[in-house]
């Protein structure tokens, strides 16, 4: 397996005056640029006093700056600590602290609505905005931002050369990545990824998709993931690809014009982005009269559906050689339709814990309805009396898999078996050909429509701080997030009509999303009159409410 920064030293070596980053309709880096960049920045963190190991943290929008900024801290050998930037500004704060981070790389946004020296272990906050301090622990620490340029001037007067970007790779097991999947401030789950986790899903990637400087690639998955980190973004630009950001997530209007703009080999991406692609360009059209009366025709059909691939192909840039899904199931109606029009799409399964990937299935060998078959480096079990035909849990075990999760001994524990398995958490069979078929969640977590991990205990929190409510569960009901309360006894209530309990569920909803990011926000508050049902235990029955 070939350590990810032997990768980044031979590609930047190798295409060292082609483009290598670029944000979307902003700034392209060469990879020479790349290179100077990242020589730039290891050489403030010598000055800053860091060490390897030590923890940085990275909390932005998708862009070019966010990965060289990446590149930077762990070819340094320090830790990496991608922090979702939908998080709450009191989530990132608490996942700072509990990281030991000595730095965070952030943008202006995030420092108006934090207290930085409320953690007395970090000492700057930088901007990626140009990497310029936004917040320094003392005075001395603004030094070293004018010394480092002037260092790497005095050092290469003329420039960098391809041979004078030379990093050591170290050993396979070292901490790399510190990511969490959650912003609780309770007991927050910090998944530490060795470089050998991730080198060994690049590896696997190159070894199944090959990539090459011809290829264009995108990102819009969160880098903050491991989806986006790992696949949309290492795999690709250590290929030799050209890598687009787009920031934020897109519209599907603004996708299609990036898709056609770019022109990429490639797409990653969650389900409800093609879902929504689907039905709304292309099953309205196939279910008009006359469509159905002709796609009922197998010779007519067969052409009809050879036009439509043609036609989703050209939409998405007419490169596209695999579309790859994961994160949440899809839509069975949109993929027997991609099926029958032979669409080159894949689903895989994948977790933080694996960096990310589990299983994977070329798209002309994938089977409708599985998610692949385990990945190079790794093997798989069913906790079952019959693993092909009786569900039980998934777990799995090798290259891919997590050292464990930071500061958390009793959740490491209880993620393995006796033996050393990882416990999924998802339920399913393997059949005999390896295809892996998913049935459900043993866990609580809720996976939204766009692939993030939503714990509703955290909601439940929230909620139940609310003073007017005593008790709440949340659930996911067609694709969207529903709470059910019970309210706490006021005797000053004395007005229960249907319209006052409408107005308080309301007041509810919005007391809580403003605490929320996006993804895990309330879209319905049920007000349960006659309260839980509970155990012996006193937990509420959460089966009976599903």
């Amino acid at each position: 397996m070939r350590h990810y920064l032997e990768l980044f030293q031979k590609t930047v070596r190798d295409f060292w005056e082609m483009e290598g980053l670029s944000n979307y309709g902003g700034k392209t880096y060469t990879n020479c640029e790349i290179a100077e960049q990242t020589e730039k920045l290891r050489m403030l963190f010598s000055l800053l006093g860091i060490s390897k190991g030590d923890k940085i943290a990275l909390c932005g929008k998708n862009s070019a700056e966010w990965a060289i900024a990446f590149l930077a801290v762990t070819s340094y050998h320090a830790v990496a600590v991608p922090i979702l930037n939908d998080f709450t500004p009191d989530n990132v704060l608490s996942l700072v602290g509990h990281s030991d981070s000595v730095l965070l790389f952030a943008d202006k946004r995030l420092l108006s609505q934090i207290d930085c020296s409320s953690l007395p272990g970090l000492k700057s906050v930088i901007d990626f905005d140009g990497f310029n301090p936004l917040y320094v622990k003392g005075e001395d620490l603004y030094a070293p931002f004018t010394k480092a340029p002037m260092e790497f001037n005095r050092i290469y007067p003329e420039g960098m050369l391809p041979e004078n970007f030379v990093l050591e790779a170290g050993p396979a097991d070292e901490l790399a990545v510190i990511n969490y999947t959650s912003g609780t401030t309770g007991s927050p789950k910090g998944i530490m990824l060795s470089y050998g986790n991730i080198s060994s899903n690049i590896e696997y990637g190159h070894s199944r998709i090959p990539n090459s400087p011809a290829d264009n690639a995108i990102s819009m998955l969160p880098l903050a993931h491991m989806y986006g980190l790992v696949i949309e973004f290492l795999y690709t630009y250590l290929g030799g690809c050209h890598l687009f950001f787009l920031g934020k997530t897109p519209s599907p209007k603004l996708l299609m014009k990036a898709l056609s703009d770019i022109r990429p080999y490639i797409i990653v991406t969650v389900p409800l982005v093609m879902e929504k692609i689907f039905k709304n360009n292309i099953m309205p059209l196939l279910e008009k009269p006359l469509m159905k009366f002709v796609t009922s025709i197998l010779i007519v059909r067969k052409f009809v559906y050879k036009k439509l691939r043609n036609r989703l192909m050209n939409a998405f840039g007419g490169k596209v050689r695999v579309m790859i899904m994961g994160g949440a199931a899809i839509s069975r109606p949109v993929e027997r339709l991609m099926h029958k029009a032979g669409f080159p799409y894949t689903v895989g399964f994948g977790m933080t814990e694996c960096a990310p990937l589990v299983s994977y299935e070329d798209w002309d060998k994938f089977m409708v309805g599985s998610c692949g078959k385990i990945v190079g480096n790794m093997e798989i079990r069913v906790d079952s009396e019959n693993p092909r035909r009786v569900v039980g849990e998934l777990q799995v075990r090798g290259a891919n898999v997590m050292s464990g999760y930071y500061k958390n001994p009793e959740a490491t524990e209880a993620a393995f078996t006796d033996d050393g398995w990882l416990r999924t958490g998802d339920l399913g069979i393997v059949d005999r050909e390896g295809n892996i078929f998913i049935k459900g969640r043993s866990k609580c977590m809720i996976l939204s429509s766009s692939g993030q991990n939503i714990y509703p205990e955290e909601i439940e929190t929230k909620l139940n701080n609310i003073p007017s409510v005593a008790e709440s569960i949340v659930v996911e009901r067609n694709k969207r997030l529903v709470a059910l309360i019970s309210l706490q006894v006021d005797d000053e209530r004395d007005d229960d009509s249907e319209q006052k309990l409408a107005d308080l569920s309301e007041e509810i909803k919005n007391a809580v999303n403003k605490m929320l990011p996006n993804y895990s926000k309330i879209a319905k508050i049920e007000i349960k009159k006659e309260g839980f049902e509970h155990t012996p235990k006193h937990s509420i029955k959460r089966y009976l409410y599903r």
